[in-house]
Parts: C-alpha cells; structure tokens; sequence
C-alpha cells in the first residue's frame, strides 16, 4: 500500500468536511473499482488506497487519531484496509442503489433496494418464415400451405415442468425472487439467480417430455394468404402463430417474409411489368398484329404500327401487378425486339434487292448503302 496520505490520496485538503470526503471518495470508487477495470492491477491497489484513506477519514475518532498520530494512530486497531472493515453501506455513498448501477455499468439497470423482481409469465419468442412466392402468385394473390418448427406449451406437465405428481418449489436460494444479491466491499450487485435461472423456482422431479422447460418443439401447418402486390421484402403478420410463451405466457407472432422468384418472361419493376417480344423485319415495316402474354395466363393483341422500330416500347395500362392493400394495377411494357434474318432463300433475297434499287441505294459487296429505316 503506498506511503501517501489519506487527503492526499483522496486529493482533499487536511480541513475538507465530511460531504468533500465522500464525494472524492465516490469518484474514485467510480474510477478505480476492479469490476471496471478486470484485470488491472493498478486500479485495484487505488482503489484498495482510497477506500482504506475514507475508511478512516469517514469515522471522526479515526480521522482524531489520524491526524494526531498518523497512520500509525488507526492501524494499531485493525481499523483500516481494504476488505478489513471494509465500508458496505452502499446508500450512505451513493444514494439510490439503481442510480449508482447505471452509472458504474454504463446502464441496464436491474437491480433494486427490494430485490429482485418474481419471474412471471413472458410473451413467447417471434418467428421468422422466409417463403418463396412467384410472380403470377405475387400478382394474383394465393393461399400457401407451410410447415413451421416452434415451442409450444408441453401437454404431458402443462407448461409447469414438473412430472404428473408434482409441481415446483420455491427455490432456496433467491426465495423466489429469481435474483441474488452479491456484495463485494461496498458494492452490491444483483444477479440472476444461477440455481433456478430467474425463475424463483427449482423443479425436483423435471417433465420427461420437455426435461423441465414446459416447452416442446412442435411442427405445425398454417394457412397463409399472400395478397396480390406483394414484393420481395414484405413482411405478413399473423398474430399468436409464434412460440408458446414461457409460465403460460401468451404467444408470440408470426412473421412471413416473401421473397419473389425470378420469371422466365417477365421482370418487374415495382408495380409494372417489362416483357420482351420478337417481329419480323417486314412485320416492322409493314406493321401488324402480335400476341402478348400477360401474367394473368392471357394473352393481349397488341397492334404494331408501320415503321416500328427496334427498342420501341409500348404500354399496356393496367396489365402490371396490383398495388399492395389498394386499388389499381402497374402497367406492362413491351419492348420490341426487330429480328434481321441471316440467312435469305433466292427469292427473299431477289425481293429484297428489288427493295434496295426502288429505295436507291446500292446493296451487296461492294456497295455503299444507307438506312431507308427513319
């Protein structure tokens, strides 16, 4: 221990009153204690050195004495030292004992002066279902059928854990509160309880089927209605569908989350959709009539006027996919696709060439042409 003075090792002065005492004490205590500093040595032997100074400076025949004769004045009776003595009435320094937790712990308060709080019943955990839906069923809505793995309340012990026959006791530990106290110099730290697990209650003769827990895994299929609109990323609630809650707790939620396979045809970009749709060469430039799917499974004539060109988009108002829980629908757009054939029987290429001439351009090797397509 060092060979500094008490109000030094406080930083007070010789005539600081008690309120200045303790208030030096307290911030060091802070600073210095091993539970914020695990592994420390140096804190440790501060904060041993300043809890041993206010063990002294703290009691007025101590501080008479010490100040008359030193150190050698209080060590005589064994007064001083850490864990010797050592100060344990938390109150007097730091007030309220939940104040002092948040702030020595960053937070989380926990614990109370009337102890810990009695385990009761808990709302059971939320589930996730990821579910892959394609797009004509995120389109047009449809029903699935899934298969989840969840706790739920054991039937054999009805949720309580113990065997047929018995029932749990108070754990002896806590008396039932869940939570003991731990007190290590002055500080007192409230816990978990590690026999009954927070429960304030020990079971002698567990459940065989759920070994104790009152909870069994279970493997259910629920009917979940996907409604049309739907996007990768939606999240449908359904309520009570997730685990049993712990001590006859009510269940927790069921959460689907769709996820929307990639389609073959068409590909969506929010509420519209995009598909693409080969022609002819003559058919753009002559025009005509083609057949577009559409994701109901229909299809649509589309009309493609003379002179279509390559990339040109055309819109189908209220052919795209349903706007989530409201009215209306996206749009479906088609692009076209002009294909140049490669290779041209006799005949196609005399015609085509007849094409060339009357457009005045000069086709085939050697020829420089230009585009007749505006």
């Amino acid at each position: 221990m060092s060979d500094r003075g008490y109000y030094e090792v406080l930083g007070v002065s010789k005539g600081a009153s008690d309120d200045e005492i303790k208030s030096a004490y307290r911030k060091l205590a802070i600073k210095y204690h091993p539970d914020k500093n695990k592994g420390d040595k140096e804190a440790e032997e501060k904060f041993k050195e300043a809890t041993e100074a206010y063990e002294v400076l703290r009691d007025p025949q101590k501080r008479q004495a010490y100040d008359q004769f030193g150190k050698a004045g209080v060590n005589a009776g064994g007064g001083g030292g850490y864990g010797a003595g050592a100060y344990t009435d938390f109150s007097d320094i730091f007030g309220d004992f939940g104040d002092i937790f948040s702030e020595f712990f960053g937070g989380g308060g926990g614990g109370s002066r009337g102890g810990g709080r009695r385990s009761g019943p808990q709302r059971g955990s939320d589930l996730r279902y990821n579910l892959e839906v394609s797009l004509e069923d995120a389109a047009l809505g449809k029903e699935y059928k899934i298969e989840i793995p969840r706790l739920e309340t054991c039937v054999d012990c009805s949720g309580s854990g113990a065997s047929k026959g018995s029932s749990p006791t108070v754990c002896p530990d806590c008396s039932g509160t869940g939570q003991v106290r731990r007190t290590q110099g002055f500080f007192s730290v409230t816990t978990t309880c590690p026999r009954c697990k927070g429960k304030g209650k020990v079971i002698s003769n567990p459940c065989k089927t759920c070994k104790g827990e009152g909870l069994t895994e279970k493997r259910r299929t629920i009917h979940i209605k996907i409604p049309a609109g739907v996007e990768s990323g939606s999240r449908l609630k359904v309520s009570g569908e997730g685990e049993s809650g712990p001590n006859g707790g009510p269940s927790g939620d069921l959460y689907v989350v769709t996820h929307i396979k990639k389609h073959p045809t068409f590909e969506r970009q929010g509420n519209d959709l995009i598909v693409q749709k080969s022609i002819s060469l003559s058919m753009a430039c002559l025009g005509g009539e083609i057949e577009v799917p559409s994701i109901d499974g229909k299809t649509i004539q589309l009309k493609i006027p003379e002179g279509t060109e390559s990339g040109q988009i055309f819109r189908l108002k209220g052919h795209g996919i349903p706007y989530l829980g409201s009215y209306g629908k996206g749009d479906q757009h088609v692009i076209i696709k002009v294909e140049i054939p490669k290779k041209l029987s006799k005949k196609q290429r005399e015609l085509m060439e007849e094409f060339a001439r009357e457009s005045g351009e000069k086709v085939g090797s050697g020829g420089k042409s230009k585009l007749f397509f505006r």
